[in-house]
């Protein structure tokens, strides 16, 4: 009888565990290992962190500084004070064989040269040139010094709050430092903001002076999803690496500073890329003024107001939960006239397992004047009676 008794019990059992909803047990591990001092993962798209440890820690970013002084160069071209096809006059202090570059990633030009604007933007973010971005710091601000307080004052527009910039190279100075979280802030802003900038950072090679150099981010060539950014290296930061991918309609950007090898910082951010777009995806939920109910209005020229989202809803979730996620509308009780474009008029919630994962407001899609003073005064007296009914 309880060799019986037990069997049964084993196969209740296994039927339970069996019969489990496939998503009632989380199958997101946790974040990879990573060999940094400082990393960060972030949906591009929805600015949700997947994964981070001393993200907000000061370190040296040696040549990830070149993304900043990419970066006012973009906003320079963006604004028309310069073109691709300016020229610029290169000084001594830019020159290739400046003592202070002794070792360091060069452009190679030449004092007395005319190099365009264009080929200065690749020289310092496919060759990673420390000359290229002397010239075009001396170019857009008159000195080093002077940029250094544009790349700062863009820092700080940016809320990159632990980010000090002293040249537009990343050659050592203790002074010279930013974060893994800020790195990530100036990639997504650059990638959002700059697209047509941004398509130099997936370009491998760039020749000039008949000298041809191979960008140095190698998983552009190892991953097609791989579109950028930058790497880094010196001996007191380590190995650095910017990174961001596209696969589908979710874009990650990673950042690892301070690895022992370019092999490393290769191998560490592709495992971080892997696990954000093998765990979980990202959402876009309704269209930019997208009508989602029509509820009545009072005391209007119209008796119903469209309403909807300002703009659309962009989650990160573990992959499986979206069939999940359901939507509520809460409208405001007695919306009455005069009501302006987007004026909040309500809440949608995103809710998963009832719990809100995102809460935006309702706004009115159109305006409505107030109606005649008659309208006005029938609708007064249809709000009194409906009062009656609903109290």
């Amino acid at each position: 009888m309880v060799p019986n008794a037990m069997t049964r019990l084993f196969l209740v059992l296994l039927f339970t565990v069996f019969s489990l909803p496939a998503n009632s047990v989380s199958i997101v591990p946790s974040p990879p290992q990573v060999a940094a001092k400082a990393y960060i993962l972030i949906d591009a798209n929805s600015g949700v962190v997947l994964a981070e440890q001393n993200a907000d820690i000061a370190l040296p970013p040696a040549s990830l500084t070149k993304l900043m002084t990419a970066y006012v160069l973009s906003g320079e071209i963006s604004a028309g004070r310069v073109s691709d096809s300016d020229m610029v006059v290169v000084s001594k202090n830019s020159w290739s064989q400046n003592p202070l570059f002794n070792g360091s990633s060069l452009m190679w030009i030449e004092p007395g040269m005319d190099v365009s604007i264009s080929d200065l933007k690749r020289g310092i973010v496919i060759s990673s040139g420390n000359d290229a971005t002397v010239a075009v710091a001396e170019h857009l601000a008159g000195n080093v010094s002077a940029f250094a307080d544009m790349m700062n004052g863009t820092a700080e527009s940016l809320g990159m709050d632990g980010t000090n910039y002293v040249n537009p190279h990343g050659l050592p100075d203790p002074n010279h430092v930013t974060t893994a979280r800020d790195l990530a802030t100036l990639s997504i802003s650059l990638i959002q903001k700059y697209p047509e900038e941004y398509a130099v950072y997936k370009e491998r090679e760039f020749t000039y002076n008949d000298i041809r150099q191979y960008n140095r981010n190698t998983l552009l060539a190892e991953d097609p999803s791989v579109d950028g950014l930058k790497t880094g290296y010196t001996k007191a930061a380590g190995y650095g690496m910017v990174t961001s991918a596209k696969r589908r309609d979710m874009r990650l950007v990673a950042v690892v500073l301070g690895t022992k090898s370019a092999n490393s910082r290769k191998s560490e951010s592709r495992s971080l890329l892997n696990y954000g777009f093998r765990f979980f995806e990202t959402l876009t939920y309704f269209s930019t003024m997208e009508e989602l109910e029509k509820p009545r209005i009072w005391k209007g020229q119209q008796d119903y107001v469209s309403v909807g989202v300002r703009d659309s809803v962009v989650l990160t979730l573990q992959r499986g939960k979206k069939k999940s996620l359901s939507t509520v509308v809460e409208i405001d009780k007695e919306i009455s006239a005069p009501v302006a474009l987007g004026d909040k008029l309500g809440t949608v919630k995103l809710m998963l397992n009832g719990d809100v994962v995102e809460e935006v407001p309702l706004v009115a899609l159109e305006a409505i004047e107030p109606g005649s003073f008659f309208a006005r005064l029938w609708d007064l007296i249809l709000m009194w009676i409906s009062s009656l009914f609903s109290a």
